[in-house]
Formats: structure tokens, sequence, C-alpha cells
């Protein structure tokens, strides 16, 4: 028999319904009017503590997080295959701009970083009040969230667009990238930003859909993301892929020397188009108790405040952690001026060293961010039906299953880091620093666990205040002295950058952890 705070009756009841059933079984002058009177009370509490709305509403813990994780691995899964299969094509360029081409794209992955960023941002803000209103039972709320959410993701993304396009001098320079790869990013990021719009309706969608418990159609939609993604960027790059010792020959004649890195892009931008065409088709027919109407996507004072009270703490946060890493670029452009002075190592491939890791990496932590996704949603919707001790169960479950799973992919980066590299290009900078960087990386998964399902659990739950502070605090404190001391002060190089970034992941890890056993986010105002 499950507990009775793990599950929710369908379709939900109001308390008053228990005070009904009550009063017509025993009066004042019944004899079992007290017992009566102590099972109305327990109907009360038990209603009361239960999750309304949703798909969430009538199942168990285990259930829920079942439900709302394992597709946003997979949704996780087709986001970072995406961002693979860019870099396996740049890898197969012609040798003359191969490694141009891996440096850019790999700044490009920053740029996509901040997008991500930026759109998390708002879409957080939509996913916590969804997530409130369907544990209070309260549509309209839920409605006019969603509506507020889409509408301002096409004005935010129309701006992210224009702040990328800025971006691409600043960022070569910082990285010192040459000047055949500096016009590379060019050409990658100006096509990236013309999306950006569609980037953001993709992405905010998805954010309002986690709040609601559905996760099931945003996977469903990065599946026809990723094929579009894979099919055109291959198109349209001219590139020949190599598969299992198999040619794949490129049909379109297009120059892979000139062309490939925009096509790259373009195929992006394309499978940008598509999901943004299916996640508002999606919303329009409406899921469980949420659906998107027109007259709710016209701002309004307190919607759109209680959005930005929400949203601009996480898109601080997530900005604060993007700048620290922009000064980790500067650090690797300090060690490519200073291989190039002394011709100590690489001068061209280290940020697509750097580039490459994160981008396994981001394959290690999906589980985690998976995980989080479920602590933030079913904890935030407990929280609306008020019930804190399943919100503080649905986080501390998430994390214990969140740190085994992280751990057993971090073993794997120890024992298979040149075989993970070898699947995106063979170029011999990458063989010498990628395995050294998923060693490190791989023997603190556990913590960036910890790190990574508490913070998302935190930020589900409206606490985006204490999840900003934590990370400027350690990223600004800890992150940025220890790599620039460790790589290059000490003249660690790219694995003395990685050691430090590593360890402050600990760091912030423990800081989150404290945050949550202080249980000030369970009386957020959302």
């Amino acid at each position: 028999m499950s507990d009775p705070d793990e599950s929710v009756p369908e379709p939900p009841r109001e308390p008053s319904d228990y005070a009904a059933e009550s009063s017509s079984a025993a009066s004042p002058d019944d004899p079992g009017s007290a017992l009566g009177g102590v099972l109305e009370q327990e109907a009360l509490i038990e209603a009361e503590g239960r999750i309304r709305s949703g798909k969430l509403a009538g199942r168990s813990l285990l259930s829920a997080i079942l439900v709302v994780a394992i597709p946003v691995l997979f949704q996780q899964s087709m986001a970072a295959t995406v961002g693979l299969f860019d870099k396996i094509l740049a890898g197969r360029l012609p040798d003359r701009i191969v490694e141009p081409a891996l440096d850019a794209i790999g700044i490009g992955s920053y740029i996509s970083w901040l997008v991500g960023i930026a759109m998390a941002g708002l879409g957080i803000g939509g996913q916590v009040i969804i997530a409130r209103a369907m544990g209070s039972g309260d549509p309209k709320d839920a409605h006019d969230a969603l509506g507020q959410s889409i509408g301002l993701a096409l004005i935010w993304g129309s701006l992210v667009g224009l702040v990328l396009w800025l971006l691409v001098a600043p960022l070569a320079a910082i990285s010192d990238l040459t000047p055949e790869a500096t016009e590379l990013l060019g050409e990658y990021v100006l096509t990236i930003a013309f999306s950006m719009p569609l980037c953001g309706v993709l992405m905010v969608g998805s954010m309002c859909l986690y709040g609601a418990g559905e996760t099931v159609l945003p996977a469903l939609i990065m599946v026809a993301v990723n094929a579009v993604n894979v099919v055109c960027s291959w198109l349209l790059s001219g590139v020949d892929v190599g598969i299992g010792g198999f040619e794949l020959v490129n049909p379109t004649g297009i120059d892979a020397l000139t062309s490939g890195v925009a096509g790259i892009a373009g195929g992006t931008a394309l499978s940008y188009l598509t999901g943004a065409g299916l996640i508002v088709l999606c919303l329009m027919r409406g899921v469980r108790d949420l659906s998107l109407r027109p007259t709710a996507m016209r701002p309004t004072r307190l919607m759109f405040g209680r959005i930005l009270r929400i949203g601009v703490p996480s898109f601080l946060e997530g900005l604060s952690m993007w700048g620290v890493n922009v000064f980790v670029l500067g650090f690797i452009g300090i060690i490519v001026a200073t291989n190039r002075e002394t011709g100590a190592g690489p001068v061209e491939g280290l940020v697509g060293a750097h580039a490459v890791a994160i981008q396994w990496e981001a394959f290690s932590f999906m589980p985690g961010f998976a995980l989080g996704t479920a602590a933030g949603t079913i904890a935030g919707q407990f929280l609306g039906a008020g019930n804190v001790r399943m919100a503080r169960k649905a986080i501390i479950t998430c994390t214990v299953i969140g740190m085994s799973f992280m751990g057993l992919v971090g073993v794997a980066f120890i024992l298979f880091g040149s075989a993970l590299t070898r699947l995106i290009s063979d170029q011999p900078v990458l063989l010498e620093e990628v395995p050294k960087l998923l060693v490190i990386c791989g023997s603190i998964q556990v913590f960036f666990a910890l790190n990574m399902v508490v913070r998302q659990g935190l930020r589900g739950v409206g606490d985006t205040r204490w999840t900003l502070i934590i990370t400027t605090v350690s990223s600004y404190g800890v992150r940025l002295p220890l790599a620039y001391v460790l790589g290059v002060v000490l003249g660690g190089g790219l694995p003395g950058i990685w050691l430090g970034l590593c360890g402050e992941i600990v760091v912030r890890g423990l800081l989150f952890t404290a945050r949550f056993l202080h249980g000030g986010w369970t009386r957020i105002k959302v």
C-alpha cells in the first residue's frame, strides 16, 4: 500500500466534498459524531496535501519521478546529440580547416550555452508558476503563465539573436583565435542568430510543459529536432561521413571547404524552426489542464512581474556562470599565446579540445538534469498543494538516484576517454588532451550530481535568488582563482584548468546541500 501522501485521487476533490460526506454520516446527537469529526479532519488534511491537477495527479512519488525524468533524460540526450553531431561534422571537414573549424564551433558552443541561459531564465518563471498551479488546482493561473511566457519568448529571442552577433569579435579575441577560425565563427553565429526567436519558443514551451508534469511531448519534439539537424546539417555542410568503415557520400555537391561551417549552422537553425512549430501546435491543442490561448499571450503587469521575479535571478545566475567560463576561455587563450611564443605546446586545437570534453561532459550530467527537473517539478507541485514533507522527500529521492547514475557515467569517462575522443576526431591535439580532461571530470561526477539535482530542485520551487547567490560566490570566489592558479600560474595547462573547474563543483554542491537543509526554500511565494 502506498503512502497516502505519495498519491493523488483522481478526479481531485475539494475539502468541502469530504466535509459534506462526514456531515451526512453523523450529527452532533449521533453517538458516532466524534468519530465522524476525526475522520473529517483526516480527510481534509489528506486532501490538502495532494496534487490536484495535471499529469502527476494520482501518482506515487516514484511513478511521478519516472514520468517526469525519463522523457527529460531522452530529450536531453537528443539535444546533446545535436551539438555532438555538429562537432563530428566539423571534425571531418577538409584537413586545411578542421582545427580552426573545431575551435570556431567550440566557441559557438559557448554562445549556444548563453542562448540556453537566456531562454531558461524566462522559461523557469513559467515552469514554477505552472507547477504551483497544478498542485493547487488553479488552471487559469497555469494558462496565463504559459501564454505570457511564449509571448515573451519571441521578444526575448530576438534580443538574444542581436547579442549573439555582437559577441563574435570579443570572444574570438579573448580566445586568441586565428583569423581563419574567427571568420568561421562569424559564419556560424550569424546563421544561428536568426533562429533565436524560434529557439526561444521551443525552449520556453518545453519548460512550461515540464511544470505541468508533461515531459513526453517535449521529448518527442526533440527527436524531430534532432533528425532535422542531422540530415540538414550533413547535407548543407557538404561533408562526407564515415560510419563503421562505410563512407556516406554527401549528394549535394556543396564545397565543404567554403560552406561547411555555415551549412552545419544552417541545419541547426532549420531544426529550431521545426521544433518551434511543433511545440506551438502541441500547446494549442493542449495537454491535461494546460493549453495555449492566444488571449493569454498579452502581457499583464501581475503575471509579467511574477515571471520576472522568478526568472531574472535564474538568468543572472546563468549569466554569472557563463561569464566565469568566458574568463576560462581567456585562460586558455593565455596558454595558447604562451605556446606560440615558446613552442612548448599546441597553438591550434586547445579550444576545440576543451569544447569536445564539455560535449562529453554534457552527456554525463543528463541524468542529473533530468532528475533535477523531476525534483523541481514534483516539489513545486507538492508545495502548491501545501505538502512540504513530500516536496522535501521528492528532492532527496531524486538526488540519490542522480548520484548513482552519474557516478557510473564517471567511471566510463575514466576508462574509455580515448575511445570517446576518437568518435569525434582523431586529431592529435584532441587525443592528447581530451582523455585527461575526462578522467578529471569523471572523478567528481557524484558531487556534480549533488550540485545539479539539488540546484534544479531549488530552482524548480522558485528559490532562484539563493541559487544565484551560491553560484556567483562559488564561481568567482573558487572556480576562477583555482582554474587560473592551477592552469596558468603553475603551468598545468588545460588539465590544470579542469582541475580547478571540477574542484569548484564539489564546493558548490555542498553549498546547495546546505541551502536545502536550511529549509528556507519551503517558504518561497511565487
